[in-house]
């Protein structure tokens, strides 16, 4: 499958923005596929409770889930291609098929994975939905004519989690209409550097700026998650592998037709009930905003998760993956549909493809949990845009980070707890370094934070504060860095004096010493107050089962038949 080329270089025959049509649903100026025979399936009984609405005004943003299911199905169908025995030159040519990029293309370095008790790390996966119309079958799929040939953007963004126990599997979905700030990325192949823009830019705006690289790069300058992976898809590949597997049960909670006088929609048309889908349908339910809920890009991402959870439910049962020439037009198409990260730990080949199959195979459904990053409306300009939501997408983040299962049971072990050390200087032996990381995507930096902990900081004991003017990045929770070992026991003893909880104590590279990072938790004056203890996730994060068999789609009014 060709690509499109990389941003900047040559002259590109037209130029699309940010917001403009991209995953939303249907074939735009083209009209719906009005057409019920693209892959109808068997029907079934009308079920289940769906989660809320939301109000507001309607946008194109979370086109987020579409892809991530592409990708689940590509990573379980090559293992069972695997499992099946594929010949060798064969497995040299699904190799072939797989295109590759560089992880990162930002110039921070990504922070280590702290292991449990067990020594087990977790493992982060960034799924990107790329909407190129790059090729004649994506330009068939897409429509939106206008832009075929135009800079790739990254539609659909997706992080999977998966425990480092294995016992358990988190995803969040970012709306491809989050305003946040885009690092500097460097393309490694023509070394163009891609300067950090002014102000806030539409996340899907990421992929431009020099390949799926600089969209990991923004996930870690915005969530502090180290990514281990991504892996990228287009349009093409998702009706042959619908079709392989034999079709998707969903289920919609009255007769729907997402289609608008305008000539809009995706052309899904369904009776009320559950109906299993395949082929062009199980398109058209992926990319359907106009007629779910509220016609708003967040319904169409619900929907999308219950397309992925029950996807994931029919490969796990294996009962329509018999055949080898459908198994061998699965993986045909997963691999040629895919772009992954590259080098000797990334999984450029269908073996490292199918030893992450068998990392996530290890994870029941019912311990599968879908969010969307909780976010909220920006306001005059910014209204058809969302922000994340403070405190909730923080909180999501960090539980991600401190890899707690979102659906919120217990892993099979527990963390191992900080062990204090003891101190090899006095406070008044100790240099500390303060930072203000109060920023956040909706606040300036709180004035005279590093000021005010430094003053705090003396009257501990800690004399020998200095601030850090210099470094204005921000930071969800207020952290203490040591550089090395010898200083781990100081930098907790700075910690206890202020309340800080030894889990905040983190050894990193990135100081020289002792720095005290004032986090958007403590943009107040006063002692400091640890965040609550709680592991629950947030409301506003929508989380859905893997094992929800009753999830059905609410109906926007006016869109029945």
């Amino acid at each position: 499958m060709a690509r499109s080329g990389t941003p900047g270089e040559g002259t590109r025959p037209r130029v699309r923005h940010a917001g403009q049509l991209g995953w939303d649903d249907g074939l735009y100026e083209e009209g719906s596929e009005s057409s019920t025979d693209s892959g109808t399936g068997e029907r079934g009984a009308a079920s289940g409770e769906s989660g809320h609405r939301r109000g507001g005004s309607k946008r194109r943003g979370k086109k987020g889930k579409h892809r991530v299911l592409r990708w689940s199905a590509s990573v379980l169908a090559l293992l069972i291609i695997g499992g099946a025995g594929a010949g060798y030159l064969y497995i040299e040519h699904l190799n072939g098929n797989l295109k590759k990029a560089d992880l990162t293309l930002g110039d921070k370095k990504m922070a280590d994975h702290k292991a449990n008790a067990a020594g087990q790390t977790p493992m982060n996966i960034l799924l990107i939905g790329s909407d190129a119309r790059d090729s004649a079958e994506n330009q068939k799929l897409g429509g939106a004519k206008e832009t075929f040939g135009a800079p790739p953007l990254a539609d659909v963004q997706m992080l999977v989690h998966l425990s480092a126990d294995r016992s358990n599997m988190s995803v969040i979905s970012m709306p491809r209409d989050t305003m946040l700030k885009i690092p500097k990325c460097t393309n490694p192949e023509t070394k163009h550097v891609y300067p950090a823009p002014t102000g806030l830019k539409m996340t899907n705006e990421t992929l431009e700026r020099g390949g799926p690289g600089c969209t990991v790069a923004t996930w870690y300058e915005l969530t502090g998650i180290t990514i281990d992976h991504f892996m990228m898809i287009d349009f093409s590949g998702v009706i042959s592998m619908a079709d392989a597997i034999g079709g998707v049960p969903v289920c919609v909670k009255g007769n729907v037709y997402s289609h608008t006088s305008a000539g809009k929609g995706s052309g899904l048309k369904l009776e009320k009930g559950t109906t299993k889908i395949k082929g062009k349908q199980a398109l058209q339910w992926l990319r359907t905003r106009y007629g779910f809920e509220d016609g708003t890009d967040l319904g169409r991402t619900h929907a999308q998760h219950m397309y992925m959870n029950s996807m994931v439910r029919e490969l796990r049962k294996g009962t329509k993956l018999t055949d080898p020439g459908k198994l061998m037009d699965l993986a045909e198409a997963a691999t040629d549909a895919l772009t992954v990260d590259k080098g000797e730990n990334g999984l450029g080949s269908v073996n490292k493809l199918y030893d992450l199959a068998e990392e996530l195979k290890k994870v029941p459904t019912k311990r599968i949990t879908m969010t969307t990053m909780p976010n909220v409306y920006g306001t005059g300009a910014l209204k058809e845009r969302v922000l994340p939501k403070p405190g909730d997408a923080d909180q999501l983040f960090q539980m991600v980070r401190d890899d707690i299962p979102l659906d919120g049971k217990a892993s099979k072990r527990k963390k191992k707890a900080p062990v204090a050390e003891k101190p090899t200087s006095t406070p008044a032996e100790t240099p500390v370094t303060v930072r203000n990381g109060t920023r956040t995507e909706t606040e300036y930096p709180a004035k005279g934070r590093a000021t005010a902990v430094k003053d705090l900081l003396a009257e501990k004991g800690f004399t020998q504060g200095s601030i850090d003017a210099q470094n204005t990045e921000s930071a969800a929770r207020t952290t203490v860095s040591y550089p090395s070992v010898d200083m781990k026991g100081n930098a907790q003893a700075l910690a206890k004096a202020l309340g800080i909880p030894l889990s905040a104590v983190k050894k990193s590279t990135a100081v020289s010493g002792i720095t005290l990072t004032v986090g958007a938790d403590w943009r107040e004056d006063g002692p400091y107050h640890a965040p609550s203890a709680e592991e629950k996730t947030p409301d506003s994060a929508r989380a859905l089962n893997g094992d929800d068999e009753k999830a059905c789609m609410d109906i926007q009014p006016g869109f029945g038949f």
